[in-house]
Order: structure tokens, then C-alpha cells, then sequence
């Protein structure tokens, strides 16, 4: 039950969704009942009926920020950056390819020098920390010679940024969005509002441990990157006057289910605050907040499948994704989603 194997399913290459639908809310969406195991297929805009008034539901408001980079070193060579972890004004984590190219002190150099950095330290897992020089505002120059950090099984390329991010989406620091709230048009979240349905918004940095295979047989070896997340007040208020009131908190994604989880105490409540989080939920975990769950499809052997697999059980959620190959849903970060409710 914790080998890596136990979470393997199938798919054919032409299920991996390799472009956003043209309208948000017209993907499908699979509805996997948690008491009962029931699937049923529905679409997205479904979600209306599934959610109750009374019910919170917690979206993750992190911004996907243009986090790659094509440069070169000193010699001219061609280098490959992925920015990870703002750690204070103009130093970053990174992710350098290849690494040979980025020892410590050298340089490298972006956007026709417009933005340099410096090698600082090197650390565990081909991570690096360096230092950016550069004129005027990083986000702004980001956005100017920066790409967005599409996951590797997507080929196509990017024609609109903004179909990577949610509708929601605020605050810069992801490199890899939170797939589950694509799915929400504004008209939406205002319809879920008016039918009493409450919206708490809570903040988790996505960053490069999306991008990494679990390595270790034993999937309890495994070790997550930290993450930066936050929790406000008035989310905290929102969610724990719902727990309060014995109606369901539902997380949009893996990353909100993450971030309540890591800041719940043993009274199922949480507490608002900031700080690193690197929670691994994988079957034997015990929730103590969450009731429900909206995820996207995820990738094999993913700690994602292994997260959904511990609130749904690995059987049930095996079984709907052998359900979703067979009516041939999108998988992965432009594709369908499935509730678990």
C-alpha cells in the first residue's frame, strides 16, 4: 500500500490535454461519491447542484508568474533557469539546466544581459541560490523575457498566459498553477455566493516539487520541497464557522487541501499564519478538515494521486481513473476535473 507501484494506472498518450478548452466551465467533470463509490459524468457547471448553501469552499489565489528562463553563461553556452523560491528581494532558489554551467560564482545572463545572476550556493537536488541584478521592476521584466512553466507532457505552445492562472488568481509566486480553479468562470463564484456558499481564499506558492517524481519505492521516503502558504483571518474565520456549523469545507486542488491541512490543529480547526509547508498526504493520512475535494486528473505515481487516493481510498480513485480512460476525459493540467464529494 506505500510502494509507488500501487498507484500506477495506465493512459494513452492522447487523453494528456495539451491545450486549455476554449470556455473554462465547459470541461467534465466526474462526480465520485466518497460514502458510496458511485461515479457519475457530468460537466463542469454541474458543480452548482453538488455544492449545498452553507458549504465553504477553499481556492488557492496564488498567481503563476513567467518562472523560466532562457540565457546563457559567460562562454556563451545555452542555460536553462526555473525560478523556485523567492527567499528575500533579489534572491531566488533555482533550478539550472544544465547544472555543470551553473557552479558556484559564475554568472549567468538573460533577456540580452537585461537581467544577471550570480551563483551563490548550491544545494540539494540540483537546486541553486542566486542573486539578480537588473533595472527597474523583476515582475515586469518577468513578463517581458520570462515564459510560463508548462509542465513537461505539454507540447503545445503557450498562445495566452492568462489560461494558466485562475480567474482568481493574485498573488505572484507560483511555478505551477493550481489546476482545479482553471476550471471557474467568474459568474460562477458569484452564483455560488448567491446561493449561500461561502469562498474562503488561502495562498499556497506552487513550486518545482510539481514537477518531481517520487524516486523511492517506499513512498514514505519521499520528501517534499517547502512551500510557502498563508492563511488569512477571515479565511480562517469562514472555514472554521463552517466546521462549526457541520457543513463541508471542499478544497479546490491539491494545493488547498494542502495548506488547510498543514494548519489545522487535533479539533479540526485552523489557525490563520504563514509559513513553509512540506505535508505529504499519502493513504493512512487522518483529515482533519477536509469534507470534500475537486481535483483535476493527475499523473501516475504522482503525490497527487497519492493525496486524492487518501481521502477517496487508492481502490476508488484507481477505479474512476480506469473510468475516465475508458470515456476518454482530458487528463493532467488543461484537462477535466473529478469531485469528490
Amino acid at each position: 500500500m506505500n510502494l509507488k507501484k500501487d498507484f500506477f494506472y495506465e493512459l494513452p498518450k492522447n487523453l494528456i490535454a495539451q491545450e486549455p478548452i476554449a470556455k473554462r466551465d465547459a470541461s467534465r467533470l466526474m462526480h465520485l461519491c466518497r460514502n458510496t463509490g458511485a461515479i457519475s459524468h457530468k460537466k463542469f457547471t454541474d458543480i452548482l447542484s453538488l455544492l449545498h448553501p452553507g458549504d465553504c469552499i477553499v481556492i488557492n489565489d496564488s498567481k503563476v508568474i513567467p518562472a523560466r528562463l532562457y540565457g546563457k553563461n559567460k562562454n556563451g553556452g545555452k542555460v536553462e533557469m526555473l525560478l523556485h523560491n523567492r527567499i528575500s528581494e533579489n534572491t531566488w532558489s533555482v533550478l539550472v539546466k544544465p547544472g555543470r554551467k551553473a557552479r558556484f560564482g559564475s554568472q549567468l545572463f538573460f533577456g540580452k544581459r537585461k537581467l544577471v545572476a550570480t551563483v551563490r550556493e548550491i544545494i540539494e537536488d540540483g537546486l541553486r541560490v542566486v542573486s539578480f541584478e537588473y533595472e527597474g521592476e523583476f515582475e515586469k521584466l518577468l513578463d517581458e523575457i520570462g515564459e510560463m512553466p508548462l509542465p513537461h507532457y505539454i507540447e503545445a505552445k503557450q498562445e495566452d498566459n492568462s489560461r494558466y492562472n485562475t480567474v482568481y488568481a493574485e498573488h505572484n509566486g507560483s511555478v505551477a498553477a493550481p489546476t482545479a480553479g482553471l476550471h471557474f468562470t467568474s459568474e460562477i463564484l458569484n452564483e455560488l455566493q448567491s446561493r449561500g456558499i461561502k469562498i474562503a481564499r488561502v495562498t499556497l506558492h506552487v513550486g518545482i516539487g510539481t514537477f518531481r517524481p517520487v524516486k523511492t519505492d517506499d513512498i514514505t521516503q519521499h520528501h517534499m520541497h517547502s512551500e510557502y502558504c498563508r492563511i488569512g483571518s477571515h479565511a480562517a474565520d469562514l472555514i472554521n464557522e463552517t466546521k462549526k456549523s457541520d457543513s463541508r469545507v471542499i478544497a479546490i486542488g491539491t494545493t488547498s487541501c494542502r495548506t488547510i491541512e498543514s494548519r489545522a490543529d487535533e479539533n479540526g480547526f485552523v489557525s490563520p499564519g504563514a509559513g513553509e509547508t512540506n505535508i505529504f498526504i499519502y493513504p493512512g493520512y487522518k483529515f482533519k478538515i477536509l469534507d470534500g475535494l475537486l481535483t483535476n486528473f493527475h499523473l501516475p505515481e504522482s503525490t497527487l494521486i497519492m493525496l486524492v487516493s487518501a481521502f477517496a481510498g487508492r481502490e476508488a480513485t484507481l477505479r474512476a481513473y480506469r473510468e475516465a480512460v475508458k470515456n476518454e476525459y482530458r487528463f493532467f493540467s488543461y484537462g477535466d476535473c473529478m469531485a469528490i464529494l
